[in-house]
């Protein structure tokens, strides 16, 4: 339980700075409890109403919560919320923020990965991404490909870069722990990404292992992968071709993270990595509802910006 008291300390004073006079709730789920305890145990030294919520886990990441926790994240100052589903991209999370709450998410968060992911420096993170933000927060245009077969370009429109640097201060402030990326919901997308690194379900690929997508004007068009193709075919069952939306392209920033270890969470953080997702970006600057939000890592990209191509974050793997 030490390991999680330390992570949990980093999460709640550093990262989100409660403060005693704030209200505080920890939204986890029952597979996620002893994390979420760990949480609880240090807001609650600082905040005499800190609050406990827990629910069963959902059937897939993006899934709205309960109606109450969605409510008790809106009232809150602060939310925290280690879940085995994440709800980083649905309605509940981002109208906590628009109401005020700051927070953070932490989706199919582990024990190990809470303890490694947490050991880290917030304050370089938070340097790396300004790096990152203004490399790219003026481009209209940005072309990824990798020697696994990625070459993909993405209109970046007038959607906002934004970054996740796990310091959240500020009313409004949102982030993933383990923090670390810069992101952006592009408004279109044309050509192939590959992906080499981890993706749900299968975690960590096996070397040699590739999942391959087409996408043609912002949609996906194809997808090697029967699971994964199976789930966006579910979910299209409920919201149609928004299933299929090419939601994000994300930078990841984190130098600590200096290799893979199969989950999403910590992988699509890994510095020198790109990220790209499928399905909702409601709450990251899109307007694509959808019950799913899925992460693909990419290993060793090129990412050009207008042409040019750009310095990214330096680890050895």
């Amino acid at each position: 339980m030490s390991d999680l008291r330390d992570a949990a300390e980093t999460a709640v004073r550093q990262c989100l700075a409660l403060d005693p006079e704030e209200s505080c709730v920890i939204v986890t789920d029952d597979k996620r409890e002893p994390i979420g305890e760990a949480l609880y145990d240090v807001a609650s030294e600082i905040d005499d109403e800190a609050t406990i919520l827990r629910y069963p886990p959902g059937d897939q990441h993006g899934e709205e919560p309960p109606a109450p926790v969605a409510v008790a994240m809106a009232d809150a100052d602060v939310f925290l919320a280690p879940t085995t589903k994440s709800i980083s991209h649905t309605r509940a999370r981002g109208d906590a923020c628009d109401a005020g709450a700051r927070g953070a998410t932490l989706p199919g968060i582990t024990e190990d990965v809470f303890t490694a992911g947490l050991d880290a420096d917030y304050e370089s993170i938070d340097a790396e991404c300004d790096r990152m933000l203004d490399l790219v927060e003026d481009a209209e245009e940005v072309r990824v490909t990798t020697p696994q077969g990625t070459d993909i370009t993405f209109g970046i429109g007038a959607r906002e870069w934004l970054a996740d640097t796990g310091m959240v201060h500020e009313p409004g402030d949102f982030s993933n722990l383990p923090a670390g990326e810069v992101f952006v919901s592009p408004e279109t997308a044309t050509g192939t990404f590959v992906v080499d690194g981890t993706m749900r379900p299968h975690g960590l690929l096996d070397e040699g292992q590739r999942l391959r997508f087409e996408v043609e004007d912002g949609f996906v068009t194809e997808i090697s992968d029967d699971e994964i193709r199976e789930q966006v075919e579910t979910a299209a069952e409920e919201v149609g071709r928004d299933a299929y939306n090419l939601a994000e392209l994300g930078i990841g920033t984190n130098l600590a993270v200096d290799e893979l270890v199969g989950s999403v969470l910590l992988d699509e953080k890994a510095g020198g990595t790109v990220h790209i997702a499928i399905g909702d970006d409601a709450g990251i600057g899109g307007d694509t509802d959808a019950p799913l939000h899925l992460d693909g890592i990419l290993r060793e990209p090129t990412v050009e910006v207008d042409g040019e191509a750009i310095e990214l974050p330096a680890v050895d793997r």
